[in-house]
């Protein structure tokens, strides 16, 4: 059982460790740190705590943490002035614009504001692009965690069968995009999708990213697949219960076939703080014209 859970926190440590042994080097070539900046507006709970995470992550790997937490009316010119003057800031190699904005704000726009070599999420017109094309670009957290975890445990990619359930600019479409520069034979799904269960059967990896409860049943599953469950849900509470429990995308009980699965919680997740990190020094030293940091 424990040799096909992929723990996702264990490597995002070890990664977070990687980039933190990097960070000294960068430092004694250019005299500063490398410097992420994120952007906050309005007082979502859960968005708070997740900036809480990346500041401590970011401070622990030896960077600069720069928080900005705005209130939710300061507006969108307000909103787009302090990302220009980010952009402006040569101490800021990586600037992250926390989403979803609070309602009447254009996230677009706010994206498309962010210089895109400090775009450490990967959402600006430009790293999309370099994406498709199969170029050096910043990707999404969150995919690029998920493509770092299926190498780990499959190594070569070429010539297998990929599903991606889910569609979404943040992790569906640029995790399609890496699999196919992967070599894979890939499939995007999605609510409209004929025969989901076919297809799905079909599939040597599975990435689940649509964010419905144990919508992807066991028995749609090939034995022998590597799936990565990308979903995040809180079931209702049983009784005796003041929270529900988290999981999947994936019915995790009935996938005792498959050769690797992600758990939820504790296999993707901790893997997009550990990867913004990462994009922070790869956008530090591609600023400061230096080579990308080997092993990352």
């Amino acid at each position: 059982m424990s040799e096909r859970i992929i723990d996702g926190k264990a490597f995002a440590a070890q990664l977070r460790e990687a980039v933190g042994a990097r960070v000294p080097a960068f430092v004694a070539a250019t005299g500063r740190r490398p410097g992420l900046a994120v952007v906050l507006v309005g007082a979502d709970p859960a968005s708070e705590v997740y900036v809480r995470s990346k500041g401590k992550a970011t401070i622990a790997a030896g960077m600069e943490s720069f928080e900005h937490k705005l209130d939710s009316d300061i507006g969108q010119d307000s909103l787009i002035a302090l990302i220009r003057q980010l952009n402006a800031d040569g101490g800021v190699d990586g600037i992250l614009v926390q989403l979803p904005l609070p309602k009447g704000y254009d996230e677009a726009a706010a994206v498309a504001a962010i210089d895109p070599a400090k775009d450490v999420d990967g959402l600006t017109a430009e790293n999309v692009a370099r994406l498709a094309n199969n170029e050096d670009s910043l990707v999404p957290c969150t995919p690029w965690g998920c493509m770092l975890l299926l190498r780990d445990r499959i190594g070569d990619l070429s010539g297998l069968d990929a599903v991606v359930i889910g569609r979404s600019q943040l992790v569906g479409r640029p995790m399609a995009q890496l699999l196919v520069n992967a070599n894979c034979t890939v499939t995007i799904a999605h609510s409209r999708t004929r025969n989901l269960e076919e297809i799905v059967r079909r599939a040597d990896i599975v990435v689940a990213a649509v964010g419905r409860a144990e919508m992807v049943k066991g028995n749609w599953l090939k034995e022998g697949a590597v799936v990565i469950d990308v979903g995040i849900n809180r079931l209702d509470p049983e009784p005796g219960q003041e929270r529900g429990r988290l999981v999947g995308d994936v019915a995790f009980a009935e996938a005792g076939h498959v050769k690797a699965i992600t758990p939820v919680p504790g296999g993707v997740g901790p893997m997009t703080i550990a990867v913004l990190l990462r994009n922070t020094l790869v956008a530090a030293h591609r600023r400061a014209g230096l080579s990308d940091p080997e092993g990352l």
